[in-house]
């Protein structure tokens, strides 16, 4: 049962994120809006994991695809951390 709720917690912690690098994606289209409160907490949460892309994947011009790597990257470690988790409990359950 506990298994249940750690999947679950993660599943939605990455979902929450996954939200938030989205909004802040959607604030660079509009002129100063990173420049409120709101838009200043999401670059407090997200900006340190989309450097990590920024550094790797140069921008097409003027468009910056590394948010894009990133929620896929994103996904895939969440995937990665289900998987790892469920053997660990499946090892010690069985």
């Amino acid at each position: 049962m506990a298994l249940v709720y750690i999947l679950k917690t993660i599943s939605v912690l990455q979902e929450i994120y996954t939200y938030m690098i989205i909004g802040y994606i959607l604030l660079s289209w509009f002129p100063n809006a990173r420049d409120s409160f709101i838009g200043n907490l999401l670059a407090t949460f997200t900006e340190p994991y989309l450097r990590i892309f920024r550094r790797i994947i140069p921008s097409i011009g003027p468009i910056d695809i590394s948010p894009v790597v990133a929620l896929i990257a994103l996904r895939f470690v969440a995937l990665g951390l289900f998987a790892v988790i469920e053997f660990i409990f499946g090892r010690f359950a069985g």
